[in-house]
């Protein structure tokens, strides 16, 4: 929100219930001192945790239930005892975020969202999701000793810039809080550190082939969304970035494809599934562009998601090829449950076209 922007009335000093919000990928001194203003301003705090659901990655390394435990450990036990957690999903639709948001800070207060003081860190934009939250009364909580707040991408590559858990650690030591330090220590074992550092080396490897672009790229991509007999077609990634995680038959716009030859093209390759083309055009349902800024950790990429309903008939076999480990047909009741193994935003992708959650 720019600087022109009235923000509503301050409220008394003390409320009932405040909401603060963030990734704490992983929590720092800011986001802890953010918390803690919070605390100081209100008897109850919902601490919005954004990005829920999502699969680990080196830019989503901690589940949400991590994450409210990494805070519940930073805190005194008195303080973490007044904090409710509201996980909140990145689904590609502001109206569906935001009315999350609202369901769920009024669920969790039982007050009227826009009664909550909302607690924002002083002198970053406003993120998006408070749009929900607009008319609420607002506190902007004052950064660590004046320091600004920190690129928490940048706290994530000290992190990973490191041969083994215990040095990562000691890159962040400066950042974290030394409570926050050890819990993190104790949850992240040396296994999970190297998978994540692994993909974390590769995209930044991906990164530095564009670095000499004379601007930043923009990659077109395709998806398919293939549903047959109440079964959804899925490839498990073989490579990083994403590896073992479930993702949608897809990859990048060839440069002498159409959108749909090329979706048609990388369902054959990476599942061995092959139709008729006239089969392909009389299932295509709808054609539906994601282009959200964050969608993919590889940079900038547009993709545009064919959805293909097969009918009833017996699910035609396929195998895994080119980049995908294994080809597998799934029921689609079972997709929901499924949500946390997704690469990038896959699920939201299926969950435009299936409905898979409600609202």
């Amino acid at each position: 929100m720019s600087k022109a922007t009235p923000y509503p009335a301050m409220p008394p000093a003390r409320q009932a219930w405040a909401v603060c919000a963030g990734h704490f990928q992983p929590l720092h001194r800011h986001e802890l001192a953010l918390i803690q203003t919070a605390l100081r301003h209100a008897q109850r705090v919902v601490v919005v945790l954004a990005g829920a659901w999502l699969a680990r990655s080196p830019a989503h390394p901690l589940s949400w239930g991590e994450r409210a435990d990494l805070i519940r450990a930073s805190l005194p036990p008195r303080e973490a005892e007044r904090l409710r957690f509201l996980p909140l999903r990145e689904l590609g639709d502001a109206a569906r975020n935001a009315q999350a948001l609202r369901d769920g800070v009024a669920r969790l207060s039982g007050e009227a969202p826009d009664t909550v003081l909302r607690v924002l860190p002083a002198g970053t934009p406003e993120a998006a999701w408070w749009q929900a939250m607009a008319a609420a009364p607002v506190l902007q909580a004052d950064t660590v000793e004046g320091s600004p707040w920190p690129d928490e991408a940048a706290l994530r590559d000290l992190w990973f810039n490191a041969d083994s858990p215990v040095r990562g650690l000691a890159r962040l030591a400066p950042h974290l809080a030394p409570d926050t330090l050890k819990a993190l220590g104790d949850q992240v074992d040396t296994a999970r550190y190297e998978a994540l550092r692994a993909e974390w080396r590769t995209l930044r490897q991906q990164r530095e082939a564009w670095a000499v672009a004379p601007y930043p790229p923009v990659f077109v991509t395709v998806d398919a969304v293939v549903r047959c007999a109440g079964h959804v077609l899925l490839i498990r990634r073989d490579r990083h970035p994403g590896a073992g995680l479930l993702a949608l038959p897809g990859g990048f716009l060839e440069q002498q494809d159409t959108l749909l030859e090329s979706a048609l093209r990388e369902v054959q390759e990476e599942t061995r599934l092959a139709l008729p083309l006239a089969e392909w055009r009389a299932a295509l349902q709808g054609v539906a562009v994601f282009d959200a800024p964050g969608r993919s950790q590889r940079g900038r990429t547009i993709t545009h998601a064919h959805f293909f309903a097969l009918g009833s008939r017996p699910l035609p076999a396929v195998s895994g090829d080119d980049d995908a480990r294994e080809a597998l047909w799934v029921a689609q009741q079972d997709l929901a449950g499924l949500e946390e193994q997704f690469f990038d935003d896959h699920f939201v992708v299926l969950d435009h076209f299936l409905h898979l959650l409600p609202g």
